[in-house]
């Protein structure tokens, strides 16, 4: 039997070492990587190819959501599971929005777990029963008249996102062009475009955006 390949992307390692445990008893699922940063997780992608990554939300670094859109966009035969403890709406929207697979909290057991990755894996979509009642509920009210879901924040790019959670991690322009490898310059930049394009007028009130 053909195993599928899992890429487990968790920043806390006793978390990441049980799911591995839960899964590797599955004769049918095999792990091929573990990341403990969102921009690992893009690179094990890229390198490993797996049919489905475990993706958690909090990833430092490079947070879930943003490492979601840049695996989806280099390697778009992988298909990626949100494993989170967040199961806000705000969430679930976006990465709906930008392609992720499915959706189950950390509070899921491990067959659920397991059907899911099957489930994406064969091409299909799978949310946790909690999060599935919940959009089923609201889905008539947050609709608009094409039928997508109703979008209110502010796009930003996938540079801009990063540069975000680096200012909500705390780290100066200088740490921030070391770790994406741009200029100082280039930061400054796009702090600007940043606060132009979120209506946000001194630094602190950006760092405050950034940690929300």
């Amino acid at each position: 039997m053909k195993r599928i390949p899992v890429l487990l992307a968790e920043d806390h390692t006793v978390v990441r070492e049980g799911l591995r445990v839960l899964l590797e008893v599955e004769d049918d699922i095999e792990v091929v990587g573990e990341a403990n940063t969102g921009r690992q997780a893009v690179e094990l992608a890229k390198k490993l190819h797996p049919a489905v990554v475990v993706m958690d939300i909090a990833m430092p670094i490079l947070n879930g959501l943003e490492a979601t859109r840049q695996i989806l966009k280099v390697v778009p035969t992988v298909k990626v599971l949100i494993l989170s403890a967040h199961s806000d709406d705000v969430y679930i929207d976006e990465l709906i929005a930008i392609g992720a697979s499915g959706y189950i909290t950390k509070q899921s057991s491990a067959e659920v777990l397991s059907r899911a990755i099957r489930e994406i894996q064969k091409g299909g979509i799978f949310f946790g029963p909690s999060i599935s009642k919940r959009l089923h509920t609201r889905n008539r009210k947050s609709l608009n008249s094409k039928g997508r879901i109703k979008k209110q924040n502010v796009r930003l790019s996938s540079r801009e996102a990063e540069i975000l959670q680096l200012i909500a991690e705390g780290q100066a322009n200088k740490q921030i062009a070391a770790e994406l490898g741009i200029s100082i310059k280039t930061v400054e930049k796009h702090r600007q475009h940043l606060m132009e394009k979120l209506n946000i007028h001194d630094i602190a009130g950006l760092t405050r955006y950034a940690i929300s």
